[in-house]
């Protein structure tokens, strides 16, 4: 998995890529403009942070999460080798907004508003998630941020779970994916049935007149 994040403003030109979920023990290596960032118990590396990264990549037009090329990453792990690091990074090109449809949404057995959805996302297995949408109801279309999504305020989807419970992604509403005139209340995104199939990449720009002024 390769998450990438690029914020001038709060960062300067700093290139974040996330590997992994963070854990409570970590230690972090400098080697000149490469900081890794790894798990004390299993050496693993969680992430790097890329200083100066325009050096490397020219400019990047974007405040937020990066779509890097094969070609970015090819030049980042160039820039890893050369300063003594494993040469890593791997491209992902997976979409992680996608539209899923809603099979079941049956009662979770230890809450009273929560809902454990079954949702096919065009793949061969089911995504398990839980939601906590007020109108989570069978046979409906939504927004599906799959695990290694990273949504519009920075969150990152990891697996997880809710009250004991496993959950694979997030079913998401208009206002959590900063869409213009979404409502601004709890509830997911349903989608019209004929908007995309399912397990496409979402449209955002289609999405940007899915709701009136």
């Amino acid at each position: 998995m390769l998450i990438t994040s690029y914020n001038p403003t709060e960062l300067g030109d700093t290139l974040i890529a996330v590997l992994r979920a963070d854990t409570d023990t970590q230690t972090i290596e400098t080697h000149a403009n490469v900081t890794r960032i790894s798990d004390v118990a299993t050496g693993n590396t969680l992430g790097y942070n890329f200083f100066e990264v325009s050096k490397t990549l020219g400019t990047i037009d974007v405040n937020g999460q990066v779509n890097l090329t094969a070609e970015q990453v090819a030049q980042l792990n160039q820039l890893l080798q050369a300063n003594d690091f494993e040469p890593e990074l791997e491209l992902d090109t997976d979409p992680k907004f996608v539209v899923g449809y809603v099979e079941s949404a049956e009662e979770h057995p230890k809450s009273d508003h929560l809902k454990v959805t079954k949702i096919n996302v065009g793949t061969d297995e089911s995504l398990q998630i839980v939601s906590g949408s007020p109108n989570m109801q069978a046979d409906i279309l939504v927004v599906v941020a799959k695990v290694g999504a990273m949504m519009p305020d920075g969150l990152i989807i990891w697996p997880g779970e809710l009250r004991g419970v496993a959950s694979n992604g997030m079913i998401v509403s208009g206002r959590e994916l900063n869409l213009p005139n979404a409502p601004q209340q709890p509830g997911a995104l349903i989608l019209p049935a004929d908007y995309q199939p399912v397990g496409a990449a979402f449209d955002f720009e289609r999405a940007q007149t899915l709701f009136n002024a």
